[in-house]
Protein backbone atom coordinates (compact mmCIF):
# COMPACT_ATOMS: atom_id res chain seq x y z
CA UNK A 1 0.00 0.00 0.00
CA UNK A 2 1.78 2.97 -0.92
CA UNK A 3 2.38 6.33 1.32
CA UNK A 4 -0.39 8.96 1.04
CA UNK A 5 0.54 12.44 0.32
CA UNK A 6 -0.09 13.58 4.15
CA UNK A 7 2.40 9.90 5.18
CA UNK A 8 4.84 11.84 2.94
CA UNK A 9 4.11 14.98 4.37
CA UNK A 10 4.70 13.69 8.00
CA UNK A 11 8.04 11.86 6.30
CA UNK A 12 9.28 14.86 5.13
CA UNK A 13 8.97 16.98 8.30
CA UNK A 14 10.28 13.90 11.20
CA UNK A 15 13.37 14.16 8.84
CA UNK A 16 13.46 17.50 8.80
CA UNK A 17 12.70 17.87 12.77
CA UNK A 18 15.36 15.14 13.25
CA UNK A 19 18.26 16.95 10.85
CA UNK A 20 17.70 20.24 12.39
CA UNK A 21 17.21 18.73 16.14
CA UNK A 22 20.71 16.78 15.69
CA UNK A 23 22.63 19.54 14.21
CA UNK A 24 21.99 21.84 17.07
CA UNK A 25 22.53 19.29 20.00
CA UNK A 26 25.91 18.72 18.46
CA UNK A 27 26.36 22.32 18.88
CA UNK A 28 24.72 22.42 22.28
CA UNK A 29 25.63 19.12 23.38
CA UNK A 30 29.53 19.25 22.78
CA UNK A 31 30.75 21.92 25.20
CA UNK A 32 28.05 20.22 28.18
CA UNK A 33 29.50 16.57 27.27
CA UNK A 34 33.22 18.33 27.45
CA UNK A 35 32.79 20.26 30.84
CA UNK A 36 30.96 16.76 32.49
CA UNK A 37 34.15 14.83 31.14
CA UNK A 38 36.56 16.81 32.44
CA UNK A 39 35.35 18.81 35.81
CA UNK A 40 35.90 17.87 39.42
CA UNK A 41 32.94 20.18 40.60
CA UNK A 42 30.16 19.01 42.42
CA UNK A 43 27.91 20.17 40.32
CA UNK A 44 28.83 17.06 37.67
CA UNK A 45 26.09 15.66 39.51
CA UNK A 46 23.01 17.62 39.23
CA UNK A 47 23.76 18.66 36.01
CA UNK A 48 24.42 15.32 34.83
CA UNK A 49 21.15 13.90 36.32
CA UNK A 50 19.65 17.02 34.66
CA UNK A 51 21.02 16.19 31.33
CA UNK A 52 19.65 12.26 31.79
CA UNK A 53 16.40 13.05 33.32
CA UNK A 54 14.68 12.11 30.02
CA UNK A 55 15.61 8.82 29.84
CA UNK A 56 13.73 8.10 32.70
CA UNK A 57 10.54 10.65 32.99
CA UNK A 58 7.54 9.93 31.04
CA UNK A 59 7.45 11.97 27.74
CA UNK A 60 4.13 13.43 28.45
CA UNK A 61 5.52 14.48 32.08
CA UNK A 62 8.42 16.67 30.15
CA UNK A 63 6.21 17.86 27.36
CA UNK A 64 3.73 19.36 29.86
CA UNK A 65 6.10 21.61 31.26
CA UNK A 66 7.62 22.42 28.76
CA UNK A 67 4.01 23.42 27.34
CA UNK A 68 3.74 25.38 30.42
CA UNK A 69 7.36 27.42 30.34
CA UNK A 70 6.72 27.59 26.43
CA UNK A 71 3.21 28.85 27.04
CA UNK A 72 1.84 32.92 27.36
CA UNK A 73 2.42 32.86 30.84
CA UNK A 74 5.86 30.56 31.03
CA UNK A 75 9.01 32.83 31.23
CA UNK A 76 10.12 31.03 27.58
CA UNK A 77 6.57 32.07 26.25
CA UNK A 78 6.90 35.65 27.88
CA UNK A 79 10.90 36.44 26.05
CA UNK A 80 9.59 35.04 22.82
CA UNK A 81 6.51 37.53 22.94
CA UNK A 82 8.69 40.18 24.16
CA UNK A 83 11.26 39.68 20.95
CA UNK A 84 8.42 39.59 18.76
CA UNK A 85 8.93 35.77 18.06
CA UNK A 86 5.71 34.68 19.06
CA UNK A 87 4.46 31.58 20.67
CA UNK A 88 6.39 28.35 20.25
CA UNK A 89 3.72 25.55 21.21
CA UNK A 90 2.07 24.39 18.17
CA UNK A 91 4.70 25.41 16.25
CA UNK A 92 7.58 23.98 14.19
CA UNK A 93 10.29 26.14 16.27
CA UNK A 94 8.48 24.39 19.43
CA UNK A 95 8.98 20.77 18.39
CA UNK A 96 13.11 21.47 17.75
CA UNK A 97 13.25 23.38 21.15
CA UNK A 98 11.36 20.37 23.13
CA UNK A 99 13.40 17.57 20.88
CA UNK A 100 16.44 19.18 21.64
CA UNK A 101 15.54 18.56 25.21
CA UNK A 102 14.45 15.32 25.34
CA UNK A 103 16.96 13.88 22.85
CA UNK A 104 19.60 15.27 25.02
CA UNK A 105 21.02 12.83 26.39
CA UNK A 106 21.25 10.38 23.72
CA UNK A 107 23.76 13.25 22.44
CA UNK A 108 25.67 14.26 25.70
CA UNK A 109 26.47 11.15 27.20
CA UNK A 110 28.19 9.71 24.29
CA UNK A 111 30.13 12.31 23.81
CA UNK A 112 30.75 12.63 27.35
CA UNK A 113 31.91 8.90 27.55
CA UNK A 114 34.17 9.27 24.35
CA UNK A 115 35.69 12.07 25.79
CA UNK A 116 36.30 10.54 29.04
CA UNK A 117 38.56 7.95 27.20
CA UNK A 118 40.65 9.95 25.89
CA UNK A 119 42.59 10.02 29.50
CA UNK A 120 45.01 12.78 30.34
CA UNK A 121 48.28 11.97 27.85
CA UNK A 122 47.01 13.14 24.66
CA UNK A 123 45.99 16.46 26.19
CA UNK A 124 49.03 16.42 28.11
CA UNK A 125 51.19 15.75 25.04
CA UNK A 126 49.50 19.00 23.55
CA UNK A 127 49.81 21.32 26.31
CA UNK A 128 53.83 20.51 26.24
CA UNK A 129 53.30 21.71 22.59
CA UNK A 130 51.86 25.15 23.95
CA UNK A 131 48.59 24.00 22.26
CA UNK A 132 45.86 26.41 24.05
CA UNK A 133 42.79 25.01 25.40
CA UNK A 134 41.10 25.41 21.70
CA UNK A 135 43.93 24.27 19.77
CA UNK A 136 43.57 21.24 22.26
CA UNK A 137 40.05 20.81 21.73
CA UNK A 138 39.65 21.11 18.47
CA UNK A 139 42.86 19.63 17.54
CA UNK A 140 43.18 16.60 19.53
CA UNK A 141 40.45 16.22 21.26
CA UNK A 142 37.72 16.09 18.97
CA UNK A 143 39.26 14.17 16.63
CA UNK A 144 40.37 11.41 19.00
CA UNK A 145 36.60 11.18 20.03
CA UNK A 146 35.04 10.93 16.52
CA UNK A 147 33.85 7.56 17.33
CA UNK A 148 31.57 9.25 20.02
CA UNK A 149 29.89 11.92 17.24
CA UNK A 150 29.25 9.47 15.53
CA UNK A 151 27.55 7.16 17.96
CA UNK A 152 25.73 10.84 19.31
CA UNK A 153 24.34 12.01 15.64
CA UNK A 154 23.45 8.92 14.78
CA UNK A 155 21.44 8.46 17.98
CA UNK A 156 20.39 12.22 18.77
CA UNK A 157 18.67 12.18 14.77
CA UNK A 158 17.28 8.22 15.17
CA UNK A 159 15.45 8.92 18.84
CA UNK A 160 14.22 12.38 17.47
CA UNK A 161 12.55 10.76 14.64
CA UNK A 162 10.85 7.90 17.21
CA UNK A 163 9.40 10.88 19.61
CA UNK A 164 5.87 10.84 20.02
CA UNK A 165 4.57 11.92 23.34
CA UNK A 166 6.74 14.93 23.81
CA UNK A 167 6.06 16.39 20.25
CA UNK A 168 2.39 15.60 20.66
CA UNK A 169 2.11 17.72 23.66
CA UNK A 170 4.34 20.61 21.98
CA UNK A 171 2.91 20.49 18.67
CA UNK A 172 -0.20 19.04 18.39
CA UNK A 173 -1.50 17.60 15.39
CA UNK A 174 -1.24 20.11 12.82
CA UNK A 175 -0.93 18.64 8.75
CA UNK A 176 2.31 20.12 7.67
CA UNK A 177 3.40 22.11 10.57
CA UNK A 178 3.74 19.64 13.44
CA UNK A 179 2.36 16.05 12.32
CA UNK A 180 5.31 13.67 12.41
CA UNK A 181 5.32 10.07 11.52
CA UNK A 182 4.48 9.07 14.90
CA UNK A 183 2.02 11.18 14.89
CA UNK A 184 0.09 10.00 12.03
CA UNK A 185 0.83 6.15 12.70
CA UNK A 186 -1.63 7.10 15.95
CA UNK A 187 -3.95 8.56 13.43
CA UNK A 188 -4.37 5.78 10.97
CA UNK A 189 -4.98 3.91 14.54
CA UNK A 190 -7.49 6.02 15.50
CA UNK A 191 -9.44 5.96 12.09
CA UNK A 192 -8.88 1.99 12.02
CA UNK A 193 -6.73 2.60 8.56
CA UNK A 194 -4.38 -0.28 10.01
CA UNK A 195 -3.09 -1.02 6.45
CA UNK A 196 -1.46 2.59 6.34
CA UNK A 197 -0.42 2.58 9.91
CA UNK A 198 1.28 -1.02 9.27
CA UNK A 199 2.92 0.41 6.17
CA UNK A 200 4.25 3.58 8.38
CA UNK A 201 5.19 1.23 11.52
CA UNK A 202 6.85 -1.10 9.20
CA UNK A 203 9.08 1.51 7.57
CA UNK A 204 10.08 3.00 11.50
CA UNK A 205 11.07 -0.55 12.40
CA UNK A 206 13.23 -1.17 9.30
CA UNK A 207 14.81 2.13 9.58
CA UNK A 208 15.51 1.82 13.59
CA UNK A 209 17.00 -2.03 12.65
CA UNK A 210 19.22 -0.25 9.90
CA UNK A 211 20.38 2.36 12.26
CA UNK A 212 21.25 0.02 14.75
CA UNK A 213 23.16 -2.10 12.30
CA UNK A 214 25.05 0.95 11.40
CA UNK A 215 26.18 1.94 14.76
CA UNK A 216 27.63 -1.51 15.49
CA UNK A 217 29.22 -2.28 12.24
CA UNK A 218 30.46 1.43 11.43
CA UNK A 219 31.52 2.42 14.93
CA UNK A 220 34.83 1.49 15.59
CA UNK A 221 34.80 1.41 19.00
CA UNK A 222 32.04 -0.80 19.64
CA UNK A 223 33.36 -2.79 16.68
CA UNK A 224 36.28 -3.49 18.78
CA UNK A 225 34.00 -3.80 22.14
Amino acid sequence: MPFSSEDWGAIRLTLELATVVTALLLVVGTPIAWWLARTRSWLKGPVGAVVALPLVLPPTVLGFYLLLAMGPNGPVGALTESLGLGRLPFTFAGLVVASVFYSMPFVVQPLQNAFEALGERPLEAAATLRAGPLDTFFSVAVPLARPGFLTAAILGFAHTVGEFGVVLMIGGNIPERTRVVSVQIYDHVEAMEYGQAHVLAAGMVIFAFVVLLGLYTLNPTRRRA
